[in-house]
């Protein structure tokens, strides 16, 4: 039975027999009952000879398990990377050998040879039994003959042994009873293949699982409780720049040696941490092993630092919530106006680069739409984009909501804590309209994120770094407001890097027209509307396109295109009367005493929007409106020409 050149990982376990002497053919007697469970193949060379046949086979994954005795086994479980299994001589096995012995040659002294140490309890046996029994023990083979020489000199006339003192005593003229019985060997097989078995299994799994780990990205290296590598794959080597032609335990211990004994020192394990290693930013992890409730070593992990910012692009790509995706581009910005070509163009201007935009204009001119337009012509389109109305909450709710929170910041913080918008606009814009209602005091903390490019949570110690666009917006005159110390000058300047103005519907009253064709073309699938029922609409709008103000600009528009689609667009052929009309569209009313000639109209309108907007509404306007619209604030902001969010203000500042 020749050992195989090639492993055989997928068949049954390979078992050396390892025997120089008459064990060799009682193994080759048992071998064949087992042939179904395991493969075996005979050495027969001993000691160092037999480690020098072995090895290659070893490495080769072709021998699980050796089985052997007496002091070639021990030698070979002292030199092998692989378990021995030992033929053991039991007490049954001596008793019998002595008793073949006295009884085939009475009366004659016997010399026992035993491996390692010698039976006091024997010497009592041989008294009982009257007969002359003397004993010696051997380590290695230099001992046997020692022994065997001993024995024969003190007139024993027997030896009972190992092959190798049967062979000597017989060489010397004496009798011999070789001492390993059949029973014996076939427990060693049983040890043999069962261990072979588990072994091989062991294996498979162990090569299965390096497999995997050498195809990980991420770098893994397995320490024993001493800090001695066991093991480490080739893209820990390929993070931290090793030279493999070189001692690899070593230059990795000069790595990682730091976090094994910050770890063998500690309770807790170092877990994602960032470290300068080898001239790279790593992302570096260092678990112990415990295996029975006792430390075994420690495995530490490795990831490049540019590859988890690839992976967090990535996963905020594609796994943001929908709301945080600009939809409209700067096509989307109907009008042919020369203010909104000026618009367009410096909105791609500004697009192709990422300073801070500042948005000015009236409420309902489209800053929203313009910013979403910038992020979607600009190099951060794909990533995330938040809107945040700086108006919308109050101061506190605000901080948290901007700025994120750490768990336990304050009474009611989410559980596990929360990011804030800044942060899940991380590589993308952050859109903060009406940027002017911002409280001071986080003024000063927006100051800083546009400033140091990063963000601290409520509650949390550091700063996490963000690459963040900031676009915002306001109908408000900053300007004035910070020569009137209600906004922070420096704030204001970070802002106002590229300022860009959105002019009011009532100064491209040439693109209403149109702008309305094509909000109602947008709005004819969710109110079913015909193409004649468009046409109808847009036909009793038009002679309010150069008449009204629009002080709500397209908002408003796109408001009353949907009353007139929902009200006016049927197919009846009856035009409805002045009185209906303007039950409908009171808005419409307050236009009646300016001429209907457009040219001369549109200089009215003018007028009339410059005398509103020198006398600034007031508390008690607002709370008259209201009076008079039952607490609709919609109606009540048309019936004075605010916006809500003004007179939300008015009702808060008063």
């Amino acid at each position: 039975m020749p050992l195989p050149s090639q492993p055989q990982t997928a068949s049954r376990p390979g078992i050396a027999l390892v025997s120089i002497s008459r064990l060799r053919s009682l193994c080759e007697a048992v071998a064949p009952r087992y042939a179904e469970e395991a493969r075996f193949f005979n050495i027969r060379e001993g000691y160092g000879d037999a480690v020098t046949a072995l090895q290659p086979h070893i490495e080769a994954g072709a021998v699980d398990v050796v089985l052997a005795a007496g002091s070639n086994g021990a030698y070979l479980r002292d030199n092998l990377s692989v378990p021995v299994v030992m033929v053991k001589v039991n007490g049954f096995d001596v008793l019998s050998g002595i008793t073949h012995a006295n009884a085939t040659w009475p009366g004659a002294p016997i010399g026992l040879i035993l491996h390692e140490s010698v039976s006091h309890e024997l010497a009592d046996i041989g008294a009982w039994l009257n007969l002359s029994l003397t004993q010696r023990a051997y380590r290695s083979v230099d001992e046997v003959r020692a022994a065997v020489t001993a024995l024969a000199a003190v007139g024993c006339h027997v030896i009972i042994g190992p092959g190798m003192a049967c062979d000597l005593a017989q060489a010397a003229g004496l009798e011999s009873v070789f001492l390993y019985s059949l029973g014996a060997v076939h427990e060693a097989f049983e040890r043999s293949v069962e261990l072979a078995r588990v072994s091989r299994q062991k294996e498979s799994k162990r090569v299965r699982l390096n497999t995997i780990v050498a195809h990980l990205r991420d770098g893994v290296a397995a320490f024993d409780e001493a800090g001695r590598l066991e093991a480490v794959n080739p893209a820990m080597l390929d993070l931290l720049g090793l030279d493999r032609a070189r001692d690899v335990s070593t230059q990795l211990a000069h790595s990682v040696g730091p976090l094994l004994r910050e770890v063998a020192g500690g309770d807790a394990p170092v877990d994602e941490r960032v470290e300068q290693i080898g001239g790279r930013s790593l992302i570096v992890s260092c678990v112990p092993i415990v295996e029975q409730g006792a430390r075994s070593g420690a495995v530490v992990t490795a990831q490049d630092a540019l590859v988890a910012q690839r992976i967090d692009r990535s996963l905020r790509t594609t796994q943001r919530p929908r709301h945080l995706v600009a939809r409209y581009e700067l096509d989307d910005l109907v009008g042919a106006a020369p203010a909104m070509a000026r618009l367009r163009r410096l909105a791609a201007m500004s697009a192709a680069h990422d300073a801070t935009v500042l948005l000015t204009g009236e409420s309902g001119t489209g800053k929203e739409l313009v910013a979403q337009g910038i992020h979607n012509a600009s190099r951060r389109r794909g990533n995330p984009f938040v809107a945040f109305n700086c108006a919308a909450l109050p101061e506190g709710l605000i901080e948290s909501e901007l700025f994120g929170h750490e768990e336990g910041a304050f009474t009611g913080a989410r559980r596990g804590g929360k990011p804030g918008l800044v942060e899940v606009a991380h590589t993308g814009t952050i859109f903060l309209d009406e940027i002017g209602e911002m409280p001071p005091a986080l003024q000063s903390r927006l100051l800083r994120v546009l400033q140091e490019r990063e963000v601290t949570k409520l509650g949390a110690s550091r700063a996490t770094p963000v690459d963040v666009r900031v676009i915002a917006a306001t109908h408000r005159d900053l300007r004035a407001m910070v020569q009137e110390g209600a906004f922070r000058a420096d704030l204001y300047f970070r802002l106002n890097l590229l300022p860009i103005a959105l002019p009011p519907l009532r100064e491209r009253r040439e693109d209403i027209a149109a702008l309305a064709r094509h909000l109602l073309e947008r709005m004819a699938e969710r109110y079913g509307l015909r193409a004649a029922a468009i046409e109808r609409v847009l036909t009793l709008f038009a002679p309010y396109f150069a008449r009204y103000a629009w002080p709500g600009n397209v908002r408003e528009l796109e408001n009353l295109l949907a009353r007139g689609a929902i009200f006016l667009g049927d197919e009846s052929p009856n035009a409805p009367d002045d009185d209906s009309f303007y039950d409908i569209f009171p808005e419409f009313a307050r236009t009646e005493d300016v001429t209907e000639v457009a040219p001369q109209a549109s200089a009215a309108v003018s007028a009339m929007q410059t005398q509103r907007e020198s006398t600034p509404v007031t508390r008690a306007q607002v709370e008259r409106a209201l009076a008079a619209h039952g607490g609709n604030r919609a109606a009540a902001s048309r019936a004075l020409g605010i916006g809500r969010t003004t007179l939300w203000r008015l009702l808060k500042a008063g």
